[in-house]
């Protein structure tokens, strides 16, 4: 059975609101992971904090370990509020966090993560790496490699893949079909951090940017659909057509 994990930034938790979390975005996230649970695939899930806390910025004149670990703290605020909205869908998920507080979620172990895959339950790993100086794409890198997964899945809010040059503000930008990692590390292309791709390059983790707000893209992904970007070690760089 295919296991992948999906990256999914705080901002998706947030809706229109742009802060904290809008219970209609987790619900329209919950209801995307079930259609895409139809399929049989075993499902992880990184999710940022961006909705609450960015450090560069609220943190500013704050140790910079204490800012990145408030960060922590808020991704398993929004791990938790993603595994009710699916757990209400009737899909059973675990919360793993890297930072421990059992009251709320259980320890980060990488083999009860798998065995929970293998049970069919949806997992969400919060706390990021449970080190600071570390992003929460690095951490999803990072639990892709752990938990053996085919690929990692990085789900963007109404951008449809990577693309030369910001499209919200240059119409003529190109969207590219595939990428290798050297394309976009040399390139600086605001996929993921260097330490992540650089992570995923290492080991030739897959990686698939994608809109998950087109309703049924996630599903028809898993489907085998080419949807968005595909990043591989020694992809040409195509543009889309």
């Amino acid at each position: 059975m295919e296991r992948v994990l999906l990256k999914l930034s705080g901002e998706f938790l947030a809706g229109p609101t742009h802060f904290g979390v809008a219970p209609e975005a987790t619900r329209s996230l919950a209801k995307e992971i079930a259609a895409a649970k139809s399929h049989g695939v075993q499902l992880a899930v990184v999710v940022g904090a961006g909705n609450f806390w960015r450090g560069a910025e609220q943190g500013g004149g704050m140790d910079p370990a204490t800012a990145d670990y408030v960060g922590m703290l808020a991704t398993v605020m929004n791990a938790i509020a993603l595994q009710d909205a699916l757990e209400q869908r009737g899909i059973d998920t675990r919360v793993q966090s890297a930072i421990t507080m059992q009251a709320v979620a259980e320890p980060y172990i990488r083999r009860r993560a798998l065995r929970h895959l293998e049970k069919g339950r949806v997992v969400i790993f919060g706390g990021g790496t449970g080190n600071p100086f570390f992003t929460t794409d690095t951490a999803a890198a990072l639990r892709a490699l752990e938990i053996d997964a085919k690929s990692i899945l990085m789900a963007k809010n109404k951008v449809d893949g990577v693309y030369d040059d910001d499209p919200n503000r240059n119409p003529a930008a190109r969207k590219y079909e595939t990428l290798s990692y050297l394309d976009v590390l040399n390139q600086g292309l605001n996929v993921m951090d260097a330490t992540a791709i650089s992570l995923c390059m290492g080991r030739n983790m897959p990686i698939t940017v994608f809109d998950i707000f087109t309703e049924g893209n996630l599903a028809r992904l898993l489907a085998g659909e080419h949807i968005g970007t595909r990043i591989t070690p020694d992809a040409e760089t195509v543009f889309a057509t």
